[in-house]
């Protein structure tokens, strides 16, 4: 849509929405107004009758290197959260965590890497896909406490996201689907059409039943307590701050950590 300045949307298939994060430049990283663009795109779909399901890729070499640690972060926020001390990681989580609310779902299409925050979105998706040779990684574990969006105990067996969070793990994109971050890893020549064929697969399913099925799943993770713990997370998020790191430290050791594997 015109009205949109960091991201792109087309329609590769019948009913099928696809938002192209795009700051290819930058590695996608996502600032405010890429999140605020995202997060209003895929509500609109959702009320939507031409749009059954989305997925959600990155332009240039990656997915998402994180959220953009450059910008100022607090200011010119998407959308209202109590202004706590702890406030930016309940902000994002709230954030990410409606996109659970919506009644259409969300395909994360994951190439290059995703990390930090890329991989935070990766979690708020409905379904996520990536490339056999993609990245995962949250490097911000190793020297700046939880994660902002801390979903990884919430879809990972106890051992794995234990190994993400204290070993700072880095999965390739087969790796990735052992472990829970994803759902399948695909050659990387084939992940477009692979998860475009699954997108069309779920179009044309009735919306109703789709989210009823979306909804019904959500509510189990709700059982066992999944909001919860990562309500948890945010509120012992101390943020990077806290721990003598500015914006730029904190970049610089995140690239850093790219950068060994």
């Amino acid at each position: 849509m015109s009205d949109y300045e960091f991201i792109e949307i087309d329609t590769p298939a019948p009913l099928v929405q696809r938002v192209t994060l795009n700051r290819p430049d930058k590695r996608n990283a996502l600032s405010n107004a890429l999140r605020g663009e995202l997060i209003d795109a895929l509500r609109r779909a959702d009320g939507d009758g031409e749009v059954h399901v989305s997925i959600v890729r990155g332009a240039g070499p990656c997915f998402s290197s994180g959220y953009d640690l450059r910008s100022d972060l607090g200011a010119d926020q998407p959308y209202f959260t109590s202004q706590t001390p702890l406030q930016w990681a309940h902000h994002v989580s709230e954030g990410w965590m409606s996109l659970w609310d919506l009644s259409k779902p969300v395909i994360a299409q994951i190439h290059g890497y995703a990390m930090a925050g890329g991989l935070e979105l990766a979690g708020a998706c409905d379904l996520a896909y990536a490339a056999s040779d993609a990245r995962l990684s949250h490097p911000v574990l190793r020297f700046a406490g939880l994660p902002d969006f801390a979903w990884f105990p919430v879809h990972m067996a106890p051992r794995h996201a234990m190994e993400l969070h204290l070993a700072g793990r880095e999965y390739s994109g087969e790796e990735a689907v052992q472990v829970g971050l994803v759902n399948q890893a695909f050659p990387p020549d084939e992940l477009e059409a692979r998860v475009l064929g699954i997108a069309e697969t779920i179009a044309a399913t009735p919306p109703a039943v789709v989210a009823v099925n979306k909804r019904y799943v959500y509510t189990a993770i709700e059982a066992r307590g999944g909001r919860n713990v990562i309500r948890t997370g945010a509120d012992l998020q101390a943020g990077p701050h806290t721990q003598g790191l500015s914006a730029d430290e904190l970049s610089a050791k995140v690239k850093a950590t790219q950068k060994k594997g």
